[in-house]
């Protein structure tokens, strides 16, 4: 079971709100209600995939696992001191018929022109829960390794500055420390080119 975060201002979350575990968003009368929904996945086996990847695969990668929460690129930057440029970021996304993952530097955002000109559409983000069902890796812990069934994986060029990159390995707390080229290698990713040049990135902000 994983849950998903739903925000609303009506009466009737109100009541829904004082029947369970909630907190008042930091808006009046917004309030975040944690619903429960079914999942076949659980974050041990997400993790446990991951790890027979590794194993499989590349025996001398260790899958690190964390007290602290790696679940965003600040978070994973801090728990892992690294720049949070150095988090190879997986998000998950749908090309026409396609869903793919797009794995890049942690501070890198995507060019829709980019993108278009590679694919002839806009990227569309997976929602959560579709990323979970595809992947069996939750929101958090997402990644290109030991997932549920093959998808497409497209590694950007912003990760080939770096020697080593710190991706996700299946769970909020749990990372692998990899060259970008053999991530690329082992993911049989493609290299492509699809994020904001640093300068426009910046501008953008």
């Amino acid at each position: 079971m994983f849950w998903i975060i739903h925000q609303s201002r009506t009466k009737n979350s109100r009541k829904f709100a004082a029947q369970h575990c909630v907190r008042r968003m930091p808006r009046a009368g917004d309030f975040q209600v944690a619903v429960p929904v079914k999942s076949p996945y659980s974050l041990d086996m997400s993790l446990s995939s991951v790890q027979e990847f590794f194993a499989a695969r590349a025996p001398d990668i260790e899958v690190l696992v964390t007290e602290a929460s790696s679940a965003t690129v600040p978070l994973a930057a801090a728990a892992h001191g690294v720049a949070p440029e150095q988090i190879a970021k997986t998000i998950c996304i749908r090309v026409k018929d396609m869903v793919a993952l797009v794995v890049m530097a942690g501070t890198s955002r995507l060019d829709n022109r980019k993108f278009k000109d590679r694919f002839g559409t806009k990227p569309r983000m997976v929602a959560p829960e579709e990323v979970l069902e595809m992947t069996s890796h939750p929101v958090g812990g997402v990644c290109p390794f030991g997932l549920r069934a093959p998808l497409p994986v497209l590694c950007d060029v912003s990760l080939r500055i770096f020697d080593i990159v710190i991706p996700a390995a299946g769970a909020p707390n749990a990372a692998v420390r990899i060259n970008p080229l053999r991530l690329a290698e082992l993911t049989e990713a493609e290299w492509v080119d699809l994020c904001q040049d640093p300068e426009s990135a910046v501008a953008a902000q």
